[in-house]
């Protein structure tokens, strides 16, 4: 079924306009499903990026100024047009990127919930009021917005990542200039087109698509960009790192992940591998928190097995945009690729197959991979050491639980980990165990705007969401007064 979107050419957004790159240039946005070009968008450059970054700064110098109550009217009438647009901004999600669109509806609504959150919290920005040693001094503390901030999402969740930084920096009072992936960019046109109507003053948030390198390199030199937020790698992530401290610009990284999905003996296999089947193959896999690991106890192991392969083989793949459709294409050919090759190397090293392994000889065109299953796995696999971002399902197992624990743990990562069991104490035990920022106890799906998101190790520096999130946009300023005598 061949879709196409209304516009076919989509410009960048710098200063209140929609506007051509200087250069002219244009590139295509493919769909994964068809392997069509489905629209065309202006394709920026390092000049347009500073265009995007002073038209920021210019604007900090009122958007500051303006009461978070004043702020957060802009917040949440964006989130209320959101919703009521959330139907077409799924569709055009799911031309782009390839996930269903019942998936793409319920990213856009959380991501139009982080608006209105963001909004709310804006007002609670606190200061403080600190007890002087000294009867002729008062201290206090008040809260500053840390400046312009260059925002870089990546291709999977192209409204959410940068939702998580759109809303909590204007909430603020900071200024932004935004760079999606060149691959998905016209779901934030569509947030943009919403943030516009409700009444975004000119240059508070910006725009830019363009290459990577050179946009996140005029981020990290250009003086008027204090922060920068990154979701993506943890390769580039570290190279942000290096080069952001020429100038000590403040870092939120969001970074890679390889989840362990542990599953102890006193929950319901059947039940557990259906939670199991929805956190590994929501968005084919493609999800820095989905789980990558599953260590399931040798007691039900078996019965475990049996009915995650049944739910992977229930599980219907297909164009997103059709009925009933749970698995999508993969986001590009060079995703496809890299699962065909995580899967041969498991293979070879003594993995079983227990369903899918292959790329679906069911469709002619698109990116399309079959749900897999795997036993047996060698522990040297690339897969139990690289972040998967496939749809694949390898199963392990274990006996012990300081054991089980360990071997989760063996990894640089440490973004997320699943646990599944009904004993408060070993609840407990792995909450406390488990070297992940983010920790689902009984739940595969643990996000939501008001609560802390962040990885430990080489997953990330900082949270995004919930009270931590907004104050990665603010600086803390100590005021002290000395009084008359």
């Amino acid at each position: 079924m061949t879709q196409s979107i209304p516009v076919q050419h989509r410009q960048l957004f710098i200063n209140g306009e929609w506007v051509d790159s200087l250069s002219g240039r244009r590139v295509g946005v493919e769909n994964p499903a068809t392997e069509e070009i489905i629209a065309e968008v202006s394709y920026g450059g390092r000049e347009d990026c500073r265009r995007a970054i002073e038209a920021a700064a210019e604007a900090m110098k009122s958007w500051m100024k303006l009461t978070p109550y004043d702020r957060a009217k802009v917040l949440k009438r964006t989130a209320e047009l959101m919703r009521s647009r959330a139907d077409d901004l799924a569709r055009t999600m799911t031309l782009e990127q390839g996930k269903p669109v019942s998936e793409a509806k319920a990213e856009v609504l959380h991501s139009a919930d982080t608006f209105e959150w963001f909004a709310e919290e804006g007002k609670r920005a606190y200061g403080q009021v600190i007890p002087p040693s000294n009867p002729q001094k008062r201290h206090l503390t008040i809260k500053h917005p840390v400046g312009v901030v260059g925002a870089i999402g990546p291709w999977n969740f192209p409204i959410t990542l940068q939702a998580r930084k759109i809303a909590p920096a204007l909430a603020a009072g900071c200024t932004i200039v935004c760079k999606p992936a060149t691959q998905t960019p016209l779901s934030l046109i569509g947030v943009f087109e919403c943030l516009v109507e409700a009444g975004l003053p000119k240059g508070v948030a910006n725009m830019v698509i363009g290459p990577a390198e050179e946009i996140a390199d005029e981020f990290l030199t250009h003086p008027a960009v204090r922060k920068i937020s990154f979701t993506g790698s943890t390769e580039v992530g570290k190279q942000l790192m290096r080069r952001a401290a020429d100038q000590l610009k403040r870092l939120s990284l969001e970074l890679g992940g390889h989840a362990p999905f542990i599953v102890f003996p006193d929950a319901d296999p059947e039940v557990v591998a259906k939670a199991a089947v929805i956190g590994k193959f929501r968005n084919n896999g493609q999800v820095c928190i989905s789980p990558s690991r599953f260590y399931v106890h040798k007691d039900i192991e078996k019965k475990f097995t049996e009915a995650a392969v049944a739910e992977a083989k229930s599980l219907k793949l297909g164009n997103g945009l059709e009925e009933g459709v749970q698995v999508g294409p993969m986001f590009e050919r060079k995703a496809l690729e890299s699962t065909v090759a995580l899967i041969e190397d498991a293979r070879r090293k003594g993995a079983e197959i227990l369903t899918g392994g292959k790329r679906s000889d069911k469709f002619p065109r698109g990116y399309f991979f079959e749900p897999t299953v795997l036993t047996h796995l060698s522990p040297d696999s690339r897969i139990l050491s690289e972040e998967p971002f496939a749809p694949v399902m390898p199963i392990l197992d274990f006996s012990k639980l300081d054991e089980v624990i360990a071997a989760a743990n063996n990894t640089r990562y440490g973004l997320a980990a699943y646990v599944f069991t009904n004993d408060l104490t070993v609840m407990w035990r792995m909450a406390e165990g488990l070297e992940a920022g983010i920790i689902g106890i009984n739940d595969p799906v643990p996000a939501t705007p008001q609560c802390p998101f962040g990885g430990m190790k080489e997953s990330g520096l900082g949270r995004e969401l919930a009270h931590e999130g907004l104050e990665a946009y603010l600086e803390t300023k100590y005021v002290s007064l000395a009084l008359r005598g």
